[in-house]
């Protein structure tokens, strides 16, 4: 709570000096750090708010919890107000988003260093509880690219400990040359020696695991862009129009960062039959409803002729829909895409027209 209450709270508020305008313009008193952190709480609301107050500790969730319940009204105009403060406050200072570094740091002043070195590894790494189940998480041809430069018999041994169907796609991506000789290595292949197992582990660990998924560190408009991302429609809006009269360049810079739902025309043809395929055919008539003609006809020239006709019908047959479960069922779609491209399964551009990639 203290870190969502300084973050919003501003030299002149600590002064005492007014902030929000509650009322008329005569009629307005300064929010104090716990009111400015309760607003933003009931706002988020249960779904977002709840991973915030999971952090929190019992004293910090009662005096959250008085706050909240002392606040009274808090209208529109206030809301978008705090919100722009508090947007604009964190793309100032940057240092509300925690890292690697600080985490480590944070972890070494009561752990010791070989356990801090083995709960970073597992944080940084792909997931797996030990070293062979982590390689079987790493794209097929992150690790052949890796293994290329290694011994044919190391090559061998590290696919005979990993999940026959990863070994078959790493084996696909290595040169011809080498994947053969793996192949008659692993034909030949007898039990392999504890100590050397231990030895190639330690191998990875120092030098592929541990450099894989070692995180940069965020972005501060990054975050904000991705907060933005969950707001429906009206609320965007209403926040990103409020940004724009405290800090035009913060709120330009928030918008190039977010992907939206009508971001998803620019998918290739690779792309958009993937998502087609992970997407349930009524969430998608959802989507469509409320969709402008340029993406309706970009998913319906992307399915069959005969899917395209049934996909109309269920759009007609649905009848009006509110606009809050169309932004809802859209914003899960999105959030279909952007799992998909985490996983390295399509590539999605950014809603700007560029050409730069997330994914």
């Amino acid at each position: 709570m203290a870190l969502v209450a300084q973050a919003v709270e501003t030299p002149e508020a600590r002064a005492g000096g007014p902030q929000l305008k509650i009322g008329g313009a005569s009629n307005y008193r300064a929010l104090k750090g716990d009111e400015k952190a309760a607003a933003l709480m009931l706002a988020l609301g249960p779904d977002h708010g709840k991973p915030i107050f999971e952090e929190l500790d019992e004293h910090e969730i009662k005096t959250l919890s008085r706050a909240m319940v002392k606040l009274g009204p808090i209208t529109p105009a206030m809301l978008d107000e705090l919100m722009a403060e508090f947007v604009t406050n964190i793309a100032s200072n940057g240092n509300v988003a925690g890292n690697s570094d600080s985490t480590e740091r944070l972890l070494l002043s009561f752990l010791p260093q070989d356990r801090v070195d083995a709960i970073m590894e597992e944080i940084r790494g792909p997931a797996g509880r030990n070293m062979w189940e982590k390689l079987s998480n790493v794209q097929a041809d992150v690790l052949a690219a890796y293994l290329k430069n290694e011994y044919p018999q190391t090559v061998a041994v590290i696919l005979s400990k990993i999940a026959p169907e990863h070994a078959s796609d790493v084996l696909a991506s290595l040169p011809e040359e080498l994947a053969m000789e793996v192949v008659q290595r692993m034909l030949g292949l007898d039990v392999v020696q504890k100590d050397i197992l231990e030895k190639v582990e330690q191998t990875l660990r120092t030098e592929f695991i541990s450099t894989l998924n070692t995180s940069k560190r965020r972005d501060s408009h990054e975050l904000m862009a991705e907060i933005f991302n969950t707001f429906d429609r009206q609320t965007e809006a209403r926040f990103i129009t409020s940004l724009e009269e405290k800090s035009r360049e913060d709120a330009e810079r928030i918008k190039s960062l977010m992907f939206t739902f009508e971001d998803l025309a620019k998918l290739d043809m690779s792309a958009i039959q993937t998502l087609l395929s992970r997407v349930d055919k009524r969430e998608l008539a959802l989507c469509l409803k409320g969709a402008n003609d340029e993406i309706k006809d970009f998913f319906l020239k992307n399915m069959s002729s005969r899917a395209a006709k049934l996909m109309q019908d269920d759009m007609m047959a649905m009848g009006p829909v509110r606009l809050k479960d169309v932004d809802e069922a859209q914003a899960r779609m999105v959030s279909v895409a952007k799992d998909l491209a985490a996983k390295g399964e399509i590539l999605i551009v950014k809603s700007k027209g560029d050409d730069q990639m997330i994914g």
